[in-house]
């Protein structure tokens, strides 16, 4: 087979939909994968009639446990996934913003709901909430960030009522889990080798110093996000082993395959939990149009994540008993807090600088030239073999509230503006009303340069899941009620403030001519640009979710009547069941949320053994 002319993969992205573009892609990738064979996680000839323990989602978390269950020989264990395998695309860090296409076969598709005090310039005030409908979950489809967050994380989930949460605890899953490949230095301590997951720093360009010089003339160190400490500049690490993404469905599913012990049903939608009286005794499920069912003698545990697992847990009668009555829904046990907590780091987009600098060429547009296709296909090196965009973290506090070492924004640039692309896919991919992006974008539609979006990673606003109907088909109604307490939007004014700060430092200035987009935003016309009022009016239109939604079966003691697993990750109220995803977060990490998920999947693997070893 002939190389495929990188450039009219790049025509196809920017002109057509995914229906037209991941055909062409997936042949093209045949040339970098040779070897690629048929799929790696084949269906059971049959089903047996009963398994020790029925794994309802095989995203991040539901890989991860039925790798390390499927360990103990004498345990039967059935995965469900409503996707299907990782697909070639999926595999090339280059290529890894393909999965944020509207329409793309292996995300969900969610939406929020219309947003009442954010997402004001986006198409229905509405965000998009991409999630993984495919074998490894947001760990096969997602940016590869691994960030496991700040230790305070971990020591306030312990503060407020769950024994072993605490840093110290889950830092040994953080290394379990970990095969890193890079030179730790004095944070070596923190880092494992071995583990599933590949963690590989990005290369060092002359943009990432520019980054961290730019940290350090505003009083920033250096460092490691991911060793004891996270507030500071850093350099970028990813979930990837040899230049391939690292997911769990290739670190923990894939070498558990074939056990006989272990069967995994993806395409398989589950419609809820069966139980006994109040004893969860196995679920029931659609498999090719053919509605079946599995019994389970031990355990059934949730992992489909943050939507999915409150919405099958009210389908199942589990939730506010009034929302299940009023859905028809049998009340299997009142527990009001199904669905509720629901929160979401909250970005804000089109903070841009231009520059006569080509720099889009560490991200975009050298992904498309023979030299990458070959360097990757040779070596698995090269642009594809790592994150575009040259993508950077850090991680600062700008409110003087709470502990001073524990960030309350995370800043993430990438060597594009928002319009590199003249506004092809952009508006899109971020779900943006189009006629707004035009009008406030266009001027810069084309041009070379990079952008710095502040996040919120603390947010105090809270909001719901709910039913749209008792049809498992149907999506629930995602509410995360973004920006409705006053002290995210202060603090997200003030990260814009320190990004505009960033962005003006000398290496930027001096080296790359940079200079801030500063036409006002339509939207705020009515404000004096620059003031305070203005920048509360830019992030009101211009936020959105950072696609890290959690909270919504949240952990905690009795003591909280919005509660809906205890420590052990047990839900109340019930017997043999257990929910392990993000959804069991009290409060969601600092930073990208797929290596606390890993996290937690390790962890209840080992609460489940402990718990059940001496039966």
């Amino acid at each position: 087979m002939s190389l495929v002319n990188l450039n009219q993969l790049r025509d196809t992205l920017l002109g057509a939909g995914t229906n037209t573009l991941i055909p062409f892609l997936q042949l093209f990738l045949l040339v970098l994968f040779p070897d690629a064979g048929p799929g790696s996680f084949p269906l059971p000839r049959s089903l047996y009639s009963h398994y020790d323990f029925i794994i309802v989602g095989g995203g991040t978390a539901g890989c991860v446990l039925a790798g390390r269950l499927s360990e103990v020989a004498e345990w039967r264990v059935l995965l469900l996934e409503a996707g299907g395998e990782p697909t070639l695309e999926t595999k090339v860090p280059g290529l890894s913003p393909i999965s944020y296409i509207p329409g793309y076969s292996q995300d969900w598709g969610y939406a929020t709901v219309p947003q009442k005090y954010s997402s004001q310039n986006f198409a229905n005030r509405a965000a998009r909430q991409p999630q993984g409908r495919v074998l490894g979950g947001g760990s096969t489809v997602n940016a590869m960030y691994h960030v496991r967050g700040n230790r305070r994380d971990f020591d306030h989930w312990a503060s407020l009522g769950n024994p072993g949460w605490d840093y110290l605890s889950v830092l040994p899953y953080f290394i379990k889990s970990e095969d890193y490949r890079g030179d730790p230095g004095d944070t070596a301590a923190y880092h494992g080798k071995g583990g599933p997951i590949g963690v590989t720093p990005a290369p060092i360009t002359p943009l990432t110093e520019a980054f961290m010089q730019g940290g350090r003339e505003l009083g920033y160190t250096v460092l490691d996000y991911n060793g004891p400490e996270q507030l500071g500049f850093s350099q970028a690490s990813f979930s990837i082993l040899k230049g391939v993404r690292s997911s769990t469905a290739d670190g923990y599913l894939r070498p558990a395959a074939s056990r006989p012990n272990l069967h995994i049903m993806h395409g398989a939608l589950v419609h809820k939990v069966l139980f006994t009286g109040k004893r969860a005794t196995g679920v029931q499920f659609q498999h090719k149009g053919k509605v079946m069912t599995a019994q389970a003698r031990r355990e059934v545990i949730m992992s489909a994540g943050s939507v999915a697992s409150p919405k099958l847990l009210m389908l199942s009668g589990v939730g506010p008993r009034h929302h299940l009555l009023n859905h028809q829904v049998d009340v299997v046990v009142d527990l009001p807090g199904v669905g509720q907590n629901v929160h979401d780091h909250v970005e804000v987009l089109g903070l841009s600088w231009t520059t006569p600098h080509l720099i889009s060429t560490t991200g975009f547009r050298e992904l498309f030239t023979k030299d990458t296709q070959d360097k990757y296909r040779t070596e698995r090196k090269g642009p594809l073999a790592t994150a575009p965009f040259n993508f950077l973290n850090a991680w600062v506090k700008v409110s003087p509230e709470d502990d001073p070492l524990w960030p309350d924004i995370q800043l993430f640039f990438n060597s594009a503006t928002i319009a590199f692309d003249v506004g092809f896919l952009s508006p899109a991919l971020w779900g943006l009303d189009k006629k707004r992006f035009f009008e406030y974008m266009s001027d810069i539609y084309g041009l070379e340069g990079f952008s710095i979006r502040p996040i919120l990673v603390r947010p105090r606003s809270r909001g719901t899941i709910t039913l749209k109907s008792n049809d498992p088909r149907d999506a629930p109604y995602i509410d995360p009620q973004l920006l409705t307490h006053k002290y995210d939007v202060d603090t997200l004014v003030a990260g814009v403030k320190f990004a505009l700060a960033l962005g003006n430092t000398s290496r930027f200035m001096n080296n790359y001519q940079a200079k801030f987009f500063d036409k006002p935003l339509p939207s705020c016309a009515g404000e004096v640009y620059g003031s305070d009022r203005y920048w509360t009016c830019y992030v009101r239109h211009m936020s959105t979710t950072f696609y890290h939604l959690t909270g919504s079966c949240k952990m905690s003691p009795v003591s909280d009547p919005y509660g809906v697993v205890d420590h052990k990750l047990r839900v109340r109220g019930v017997e043999g069941l257990r929910v392990i995803d993000a959804s069991i977060m009290p409060a969601v990490t600092n930073g990208n949320t797929n290596a606390p998920t890993i996290m937690i999947a390790e962890k209840g693997s080992d609460i489940i053994k402990q718990d059940w070893a001496s039966y």
